[in-house]
């Protein structure tokens, strides 16, 4: 019996055009629609009706996103209350996909305002903004990074890593870069 969560079931989030989330997820970054689920439900106070999409990866885990068809709910819940670029999706891909994501982006045209590639030094991150102005990061380790010694290593040095961050020494410790 597991003693802790064993992946990501998903994350959710909402949604201001499922066709157009839809068209950014599936077919530029190349999620399948996996379930679609239209549901009535008493949530905080009131019945709200809505449509809750699925879009999969491979190892069961999926991103789902919620679009209300009454305003007030849309506008209750809407994603655009408090956008951060630190509230992102990062997916797991290696280079080649990451590179393909890029290129169909490219291709169709796809010229959202935060779309940049950062080397991090241990994962190359291409960033995106979906249609709802979310960012969505895609992630690419570095295969040196993921080494065991080296994940071994980052998770012994973990909790003072962050005592000493959180004490006022703020040097950094990427020796990737």
């Amino acid at each position: 019996m597991a003693t802790t969560a064993t992946r990501l079931h998903h994350t959710a989030y909402v949604t201001k055009d499922l066709e157009k989330t839809r068209g950014f997820y599936e077919d530029l970054l190349g999620l399948p629609l996996v379930a679609t689920w239209c549901e009535a439900d008493e949530l905080f106070g009131a019945v709200r009706t809505y449509c809750h999409c699925f879009f999969g990866m491979p190892d069961g885990s999926a991103l789902a996103f919620f679009q209300f068809a009454n305003a007030e709910d849309q506008k209750l819940f809407d994603p655009d209350l408090t956008p951060s670029p630190f509230r992102h999706i990062a997916l797991n891909v290696d280079r080649a996909v990451q590179e393909a994501v890029r290129d169909r982006l490219a291709a169709a045209g796809y010229t959202a305002p935060a779309t940049y590639i950062l080397e991090h030094g241990y994962c190359r991150s291409l960033y995106v903004e979906d249609p709802n102005g979310m960012l969505v990061e895609l992630t690419a380790d570095a295969p040196e990074a993921l080494a065991h010694e080296v994940v071994q290593r980052k998770r012994d040095t973990a909790r003072a890593e962050l005592a000493r961050w959180l004490a006022g020494d703020h040097h950094s410790n990427n020796t990737y870069r």
